[in-house]
């Protein structure tokens, strides 16, 4: 059958994809195929309070490629942290983009799935919560509030957190978290290949000062006007309005009958709220003519700020690491990816993460599918039982009703007996 392209760039359009891809700079690319445990470096961190965590090499209780095999966090209540050495690039002029796929099989309530990217010498022995990195990067979720992908960058030491909030996935099945930063300061958070923030590293961090402040010297002029609404003097208190009382005497009440006024004294009624009091009298509010708005201060550049057109580089990156706790363990890592073209990393989502994510939810639903029918056969007393048991009452009832009526009460008694044994 003979393909016709209607767009003639069509052909030029996918040579020129290839070839883009062709001339990605992969840094770092982990599949977790055989011979992983070469490449990575289990740490010793914890280890000696016996907290340390062991890691399985898996494709999940539920999967779309079962020969996709990845690490995973097998024990509760332990911490976990490995890393993986690659050589030592910089991000100068270039995009940086960190990718990899995060399944919590769990149902996580309280954890990490974030990986790290470290700069300079580590020893990879010692990796643990204390060791200093340049990127921290992925979802975390803790109860109801805390359900967002980290990203920190750490900048002249110190760690910043993004500003804006980016909601993490929090089902029980794999999912991608890509971070793009480029050269211009701007990035990109994706998750399963779908922009979910964007903006500029000088507005979504606090790695600089603000480039501009508010004109501390600035003052409200006297004749600024900021009330949006004002009293409407045309309007005027009715006549007798302060005349109505806050109670009245309740309508429904009556005098009880044994009332004696001589000993009880002169009965009253009790009072109820008046429905026609209306309250204090006020103005009705009208739009205020003179209205100026509300009045802010004038912004001047800030004699702080100073630029740094190198905000978004990290010159000396050279470690890849996992470093988290986790109350529940059962965290799967696969398909890690350091590159500085987004679309290879795309293209890697796509083949592995693009072609198992329906297979993989299938099999969860029918592993969900299958626990339920085991927790519904251990369930002791089913609806079947229930009428069975209920059937059997009766039955006995209307048979222990029939020995009372022909035995009298020496049937009676003698049940009695045997419940007293009992």
């Amino acid at each position: 059958m003979a393909i016709r392209v209607r767009h003639p760039n069509f052909l030029a359009l996918v040579v020129f994809s290839f070839l883009s891809i062709a001339s990605a700079k992969v840094f770092f690319e982990e599949r977790f195929e055989d011979g992983w445990e070469s490449r990575w470096v289990k740490s010793d961190w914890k280890k000696d309070e016996n907290l340390a965590g062991e890691w399985n090499y898996t494709s999940g209780q539920w999967n779309g490629d079962a020969n996709d095999k990845g690490i995973q966090t097998s024990e509760d209540y332990r911490f976990y942290a490995i890393s993986a050495e690659f050589p030592e690039f910089s991000n100068k002029d270039n995009t940086l983009v960190f990718q990899f796929s995060v399944k919590h099989e769990q149902k996580l309530d309280c954890g990490g799935g974030y990986m790290k990217l470290l700069s300079g010498d580590v020893d990879q022995k010692k990796f643990g919560g204390d060791t200093p990195y340049s990127i921290m990067f992925g979802p975390d979720i803790c109860g109801y509030s805390t359900k967002k992908v980290h990203a920190i960058l750490t900048y002249n030491d110190t760690n910043q957190l993004i500003k804006k909030d980016v909601p993490c996935e929090t089902d029980q099945l794999t999912h991608v978290y890509t971070f793009i930063i480029r050269p211009d300061a701007t990035y990109s958070i994706l998750i399963d290949n779908v922009e979910k923030q964007t903006g500029s590293l000088y507005t979504d961090w606090n790695l600089l000062p603000p480039k501009q402040i508010k004109d501390p010297e600035a003052k409200k002029p006297e004749d600024w006007d900021d009330k949006e609404f004002i009293p409407d003097p045309e309007d005027k208190k009715p006549e007798g309005y302060d005349d109505i009382p806050k109670e009245i005497p309740d309508p429904d009440a009556k005098k009880p009958e044994d009332w004696d006024d001589e000993e009880d004294g002169e009965w009253t009624a009790p009072t109820v709220a008046n429905p026609e009091y209306k309250g204090p009298w006020k103005a009705k509010k009208i739009k205020n003519p003179n209205y100026s708005g509300k009045w802010k201060a004038p912004l001047i550049d800030n004699p702080d700020f100073k630029d740094d057109p190198d905000i978004y580089v990290f010159p000396k990156l050279k470690y890849v690491g996992i470093e988290l706790w986790q109350v529940k363990s059962g965290t799967l890592f696969d398909n890690v990816v350091i590159t500085d073209d987004p679309e290879y990393a795309k293209q890697l989502a796509e083949e592995t993460w693009g072609k198992q994510k329906d297979a993989e939810k299938a099999a969860f639903e029918e592993a969900e599918k299958k626990k339920e029918e085991e927790e519904s056969k251990d369930d002791p007393v089913d609806s079947d039982a229930e009428d069975d048991e209920e059937e059997a009452d009766e039955a006995g009832h209307d048979s222990d009703a029939d020995s009372k009526t022909e035995a009298g009460e020496d049937s009676h008694e003698n049940k009695e007996d045997v419940h007293d044994e009992l």
